[in-house]
């Protein structure tokens, strides 16, 4: 006899539920954050420059900073519809609370975080995340995930939650970078602080790390990217057993379309007409395909047919 899975929902409104469900959420992910965290996608991160210790720490500080920042919301009692129109000041100073506290010698200022461009889904990691941690699933917009609102899985929360304090933390790390300016001055600043993973203590090998990250970037930008947005799936990074990993997740993006510039249009339509074209021109190809080898196997056949008669024939002789 199979055994009936139990899905976990989160709590749809305000009450001793959520705030029971939102610890729980958070105990759970300091646990994982205690675990190993090594980056076990094929992907680059900016975190991968840190060295155990300190990402593990970093980490840990963009989750207790994300609870204060949830019960200073609670506090101000704003409205769901203002909170995430003011999603990108908040953001700016999330990040700058977290430079000010975490123990690493390095501040990013107000002025430099409001100015980090953050990518569509930060800002949308940040808006879900505030509404259920502080409103319920009930509040989230319609039609935005595969489920219904209504019944939202608590480990879709927990998902984005993962998310969420990874690519905060590579964001943190990545204006830290910006900042250092160069591959020197970030070799000096990294080994002063002894901060630094194994692999990028020589000022050759953050050259080659950097360039391998602007290279995936510029890939990422114009073409995973797109076709994600094209298929409505979402990249997203989680703490696994074995370390970071990434995966992806459903999300309807037809309001970022709008924000597209004229390439990644002409991206997408080229994957619509590529989706429209291919299957038929594949079905074509296959039909002929097919009528070729019947051919071949018809005068191949009579071929040998006749090189027997002929064999026959002057056997008979």
């Amino acid at each position: 006899m199979f055994k009936k899975m139990i899905i976990k929902y989160w709590p749809n409104q305000q009450s001793i539920s959520l705030n029971n469900t939102v610890v729980d959420l958070f105990i759970e992910t300091e646990k994982k954050l205690e675990s190993k965290i090594d980056n076990k996608s094929d992907q680059y991160l900016y975190l991968d420059i840190l060295n155990e210790i300190t990402k593990t720490e970093l980490l840990k500080s963009i989750l207790d900073e994300f609870k204060e920042l949830i019960l200073d919301m609670i506090e101000i009692n704003l409205d769901s519809k203002i909170l995430i129109k003011l999603n990108t000041k908040i953001v700016a100073i999330f990040i700058h609370r977290i430079s000010n506290n975490f123990s690493l010698n390095f501040k990013l200022d107000y002025i430099r975080c409001n100015n980090i461009k953050l990518k569509d889904n930060y800002k949308y990691s940040i808006d879900y995340l505030l509404i259920y941690f502080i409103f319920g699933s009930s509040y989230i917009e319609d039609n935005i995930f595969l489920f219904e609102k209504l019944y939202t899985p608590y480990n879709h929360v927990k998902v984005l939650l993962e998310n969420f304090i990874i690519q905060i933390g590579n964001v943190m790390i990545k204006q830290l970078i910006s900042n250092l300016n160069n591959s020197i001055n970030i070799n000096k600043f990294f080994k002063k602080q002894n901060i630094c993973n194994k692999l990028y203590t020589s000022n050759r090998s953050i050259i080659l790390f950097l360039n391998n990250l602007k290279w995936q970037n510029l890939i990422q930008s114009y073409i995973y990217e797109i076709k994600s947005l094209y298929n409505e799936r979402q990249k997203v990074w989680i703490i696994g057993s074995e370390g970071i990993t990434s995966k992806y997740i459903y999300l309807s993006k037809s309001k970022t379309i709008h924000n597209l510039n004229q390439i990644k249009i002409i991206f997408i339509f080229w994957l619509e007409i590529k989706d429209l074209l291919i299957p038929k021109t594949e079905e074509f190809i296959i039909q002929i395909a097919k009528y070729l080898l019947y051919c071949s196997i018809n005068l191949f056949s009579n071929l040998i047919l006749i090189l027997i008669r002929i064999i026959v024939f002057y056997l008979n002789k």
